[in-house]
């Protein structure tokens, strides 16, 4: 891959696994110093030691609102710049409404929708001042069609899809480009509770995607010239239609 983001510096959310860490590993392969942000110490110190010095991890809880108000500062503390945020870090409810655990559904609504409005609420005053930028966050399908077995999900990604398309029009005058990447279903810890016989039947037949075809949907929107913003970008399994 061309070292399209040399000199860039990103922060990841929810980068210890899944999409966060296809994606930061992309950027790193593209010549980024990557931000790798996640609450999982473990696996985010290792993913960080197989990548190399270009990703530094950082261990935030985005669910503590004193730990979640500390990214921005931390990483300028590390890598001196932030370039690019990526708010990926997201968690999944499904089922019926009715049967939904409160404490869950605040816990997914906290992580999903409140945690990104911070985020990308504590990086805007320093991008505006810097005149550029570029915030991408993870949304899904799922927020582009009621899906009536999700429907907290659902409603949680509609939630966002709107955020990011409001902010993006507030800020296009500071030179800061906004947008969305919207999955299918993508095989990663969000189907930890599909059972593994369904698992393996949606990945034969092609329903799954993986999550290293997000991080290139992400590389194409974050390399693109700056007079082009990639607002939303749905990635779909061939198999699967909504």
């Amino acid at each position: 891959m061309a070292m399209q983001l040399e000199g860039k510096v990103a922060a990841v959310t929810g980068a210890a696994s899944g999409i966060g860490l296809a994606s930061a590993t992309a950027m790193v392969a593209a010549g980024a110093r990557v931000v790798m942000v996640d609450r999982d110490e473990a696996a985010l110190v290792s993913a960080c030691e197989r990548l190399g010095p270009a990703a530094m991890p950082l261990v935030i809880d985005l669910l503590v609102p004193e730990s979640c108000a500390m990214l921005l500062p931390s990483v300028l503390a590390k890598a001196g710049q932030l370039d690019i945020l990526y708010a990926n870090a997201g968690c999944y409810v499904g089922g019926d409404l009715v049967d939904g655990d409160v404490a869950a559904i605040d816990r997914m609504l906290n992580l999903n929708v409140n945690a990104v409005i911070k985020n990308v609420h504590d990086v805007l005053p320093y991008m505006i001042d810097r005149g550029e930028g570029d915030i991408l966050v993870t949304g899904s399908v799922a927020g582009h069609f009621p899906v009536p077995w999700e429907p907290v999900y659902s409603a949680s990604k509609w939630a966002i899809n709107c955020f990011v398309q409001t902010v993006r029009r507030q800020v296009k005058v500071h030179g800061i480009r906004v947008g969305a990447v919207s999955p299918g279903p993508v095989s990663s810890a969000l189907l930890a509770d599909w059972p593994e016989e369904n698992l393996k039947k949606a990945k034969a037949s092609g329903s799954l995607i993986e999550p290293s075809d997000i991080a290139d949907a992400v590389m194409y929107m974050l390399t693109r010239p700056r007079n082009v913003t990639i607002r939303d970008m749905i990635v779909l399994p061939s198999a699967f239609d909504m």
